[in-house]
């Protein structure tokens, strides 16, 4: 699964890479998100954009309005940043969302930065 899952993260990465050059850092979150849905079905990706995450608390289900920015083949989740830096309630917002829906993997991208690598972060749950 692991080799699957770093071409995985690969191609989504290089698919933001080209929304990055187009569109450059600077503008709103929900401008990234469409296009980056856009392209990634485009590309073949089976991908779903936010995708409710209901808490689960003992037999308690609630909604409280958690929504994933997107998903991706039913494995990956990206959420999506256009901030001046990612910091540790961004880790722990998707960290919330893999666990909430028990996926493995996830994707951090801020868009909002010069080089989109450096606005990147791999997530293994």
């Amino acid at each position: 699964m692991e080799i699957i899952s770093k071409e995985l993260t690969q191609e989504i990465i290089g698919v933001a890479i080209k929304v990055h050059r187009a569109l450059g850092p600077g503008l709103l979150e929900s401008a990234y998100k469409e296009v980056l849905f856009y392209e990634l079905k485009k590309n073949g990706f089976n991908v779903k954009k936010e995708v409710t995450m209901p808490l689960v608390y003992e037999e308690v289900k609630l909604d409280c309005g958690y929504r994933m920015d997107i998903l991706v083949n039913d494995e990956l989740v990206i959420e999506l940043k256009s901030v001046e830096a990612l910091n540790d309630v961004h880790l722990a917002q998707i960290l919330t969302y893999m666990k909430l829906g028990n996926y493995k993997l996830g994707l951090l991208i801020n868009f909002n930065v010069a080089l989109l690598k450096n606005g990147i972060k791999r997530i293994i749950n």
